[in-house]
């Protein structure tokens, strides 16, 4: 006998004997002349050929991950993580790398989150940010406008109020006014 027996088999990748001759049947396994296993090409060729999302938890830890295929960065999980403590659930836990199901997790998470953004711009919750600039910048000017004509409007009221002279009292104001609009300059929004 060349390689391995059917129950010799399912013990090293901890199926059952059943499980192993049904993917014997489907021809799953590679097999020697004699009717035995190939224990190495049947491991890569079911790696090649099972669905990683619809096999056990048992069978995933002995499956080796294809050529080509990478983990998940740690970057997008952590990122997801937060999403899911914000909903209440629990992160993934992501100790010695990450699994199919922490990926699969990430990515309905991240699609639901999209999904939610999308039905926010569409029902007019969430605004264009080169628009909601134009319009601070826009406010900002108006009210810097009203500022700077405020002491000609109010100069005459106030120095009938108090007995003095209409324009010193309006270039007093004048000063005041610019030296306060020249601090609020110096103020800047940042926009993330």
């Amino acid at each position: 006998m060349k390689g391995l027996s059917e129950r010799q088999y399912a013990a090293r990748i901890g199926l059952s004997r059943g499980a192993v001759q049904k993917a014997k049947s489907a021809g799953r396994l590679v097999l020697h002349d004699d009717g035995s296993i190939d224990p190495d090409r049947s491991d890569a060729l079911r790696a090649d050929t099972t669905d990683v999302s619809k096999s056990r938890p048992a069978e995933r830890s002995t499956m080796k991950r294809p050529a080509g295929m990478r983990a998940v960065p740690e970057a997008a999980l952590s990122g997801v993580s937060e999403t899911l403590k914000e909903n209440g659930l629990a992160a993934p836990p992501s100790t010695g790398g990450t699994t199919f199901l922490q990926a699969k997790t990430a990515h309905e998470v991240l699609k639901a989150q999209e999904r939610r953004i999308r039905l926010s711009k569409l029902k007019g919750d969430l605004v264009d940010r080169d628009r909601a600039k134009a319009m601070v910048f826009k406010l900002a000017r108006e009210e810097r406008d009203a500022w700077v004509t405020w002491p000609a409007r109010v100069a005459a009221l106030m120095a009938a109020e108090l007995g003095t002279d209409v324009g010193a009292t309006q270039r007093v104001l004048e000063s005041h006014v610019r030296a306060h609009l020249e601090e609020l300059a110096e103020l800047r929004v940042a926009f993330r």
